[in-house]
């Protein structure tokens, strides 16, 4: 049998939603100066790594991101982020004025998308991956690149509550012993680039 994939993941550079800490779903916003700058560091952090597949998000602040890093990625409108609805463009201190108890990883976004949706989401693009070889980079979002870990460990969504991945910040995801019935992460929010 063929060596299994490792996936690579970059989550995109920063935006002003992103410094804020609004939700940001499909709400298309580019990079501040400083995601642009930061967008470049990925591609240094990856030089001399030989990709098989490039995916990113059709989102401009992922596009940009991987552009910038140097990667022409094929565009996957599965990799988009979650899908906020009503939330979109709100802090989690605004949502929770509303719903104290609210938790995005156990309730999802009335009028976006629910945790069972984004996990079935994700797990399509899973097992489009999982028969690939070779090393595949994800340009992506935050909470999308959460939900995927937690997936790829086939853990529930709910654990990317758990997993904190910053703006820039990359992750390995990948299989003890080369076995595909051990998935792992071998690598989460490294940073050490834009250092």
């Amino acid at each position: 049998m063929n060596n299994p994939p490792t996936l690579y993941l970059a989550r995109h550079g920063e935006t002003e939603w992103s410094v804020g800490g609004r939700h940001t779903g499909r709400k298309d916003i580019g990079l501040t100066p400083r995601g642009e700058i930061d967008a470049k560091k990925i591609g240094q952090r990856f030089a001399g790594i030989q990709f098989s597949k490039v995916y990113g998000s059709p989102l401009q602040r992922a596009r940009r991101t991987a552009e910038l890093a140097g990667f022409t990625p094929e565009f996957d409108p599965q990799i988009m982020e979650w899908n906020y609805g009503a939330y979109e463009g709100l802090t989690t201190s605004e949502i929770r004025a509303t719903r104290p108890d609210w938790d995005l990883f156990r309730d999802g976004c009335p009028g976006g998308e629910s945790v069972q949706e984004i996990s079935n989401r994700v797990d399509g693009v899973i097992a489009r991956l999982l028969p690939l070889t070779g090393n595949i980079l994800l340009v992506a979002h935050g909470h999308l690149l959460r939900v995927l870990a937690s997936r790829w460990i086939r853990q529930p969504a709910a654990l990317g509550k758990s997993l904190y991945l910053g703006t820039a910040g990359v992750g390995i995801l990948g299989f003890d012993h080369h076995a595909r019935q051990e998935p792992v992460i071998r690598l989460w929010n490294d940073d050490r680039h834009l250092q």
